[in-house]
């Protein structure tokens, strides 16, 4: 029987680890496929978040510091997602195959707008007549959310990625997209990547993707940890 690399785990933003993946079931089958498995909380989430005043505002790095493994499999969503990818670019060697979920051509945009309008909707200054703000505001409710530190690094960090940087990995990519995301299309996404395929999930917006049944069966197939169902 062929033994696989472990499975990282990268959340959304202004959530955790366990909301993301553990509470929809993730864990529970990579478990049963005997993979090894770490999920990693970004800084400013989780019950054992960083403080805004320990971290330098890398994501990249911040992850990367915190994969004891040689190589990996690694699945992310939504920031996550992104984070991912770029580590995947910095460090090519590090990943066997990768699963971006909930991102598309709107990596390659810097919305200060949109970031501003989330970044209100944590702090408690958003309109709740938005719907992605009030799904924000909501989690900012949560204990183990920084709220303040996640609105400063929204305001601060709101770059693109360059496609041409994504031209040179040849990591396997698995790109998941919500039919509804506001996060697509994500045909730039996949015409930069030249070892990557798209899986398109019909009437899924961007905040019900972890929870579907066909992203959650593509990407375990995809990592050679399809559950026997």
């Amino acid at each position: 029987m062929p033994t696989f690399p472990p499975i990282i785990f990268l959340h959304g933003l202004a959530t955790t680890s366990k909301r993301t993946w553990g509470d929809n079931g993730w864990f529970d089958l990579v478990r049963d496929a005997e993979r090894e498995f770490l999920p990693i909380d970004l800084p400013g989430h989780g019950k054992e978040y960083v403080p805004s005043s320990e971290f330098n505002g890398n994501l990249v790095d911040y992850v990367h510091d915190r994969i004891p493994f040689p190589i990996v499999d690694g699945i992310g969503f939504s920031l996550g997602a992104r984070v991912l990818l770029e580590l995947a670019v910095k460090k090519p060697g590090k990943f066997r195959k990768i699963v971006l979920a909930g991102v598309g051509d709107s990596l390659f945009k810097s919305d200060q707008i949109r970031g501003k309008k989330i970044s209100d909707a944590i702090s408690g200054e958003g309109s709740l007549e938005d719907p992605e703000s009030r799904y924000f505001s909501q989690l900012s409710d949560y204990e183990d959310i920084d709220g303040k530190y996640i609105a400063k690094y929204l305001q601060t960090k709101n770059s693109s990625i360059d496609p041409s940087v994504l031209s040179g990995l040849k990591t396997p990519v698995l790109i998941v997209l919500g039919e509804n995301d506001f996060a697509g299309p994500a045909t730039r996404l996949i015409n930069s990547l030249p070892n990557a395929k798209l899986v398109m999930l019909k009437g899924v917006d961007h905040f019900a993707t972890p929870k579907d049944f066909s992203f959650l069966e593509n990407a375990l197939d995809f990592l050679d940890s399809a559950p026997n169902w």
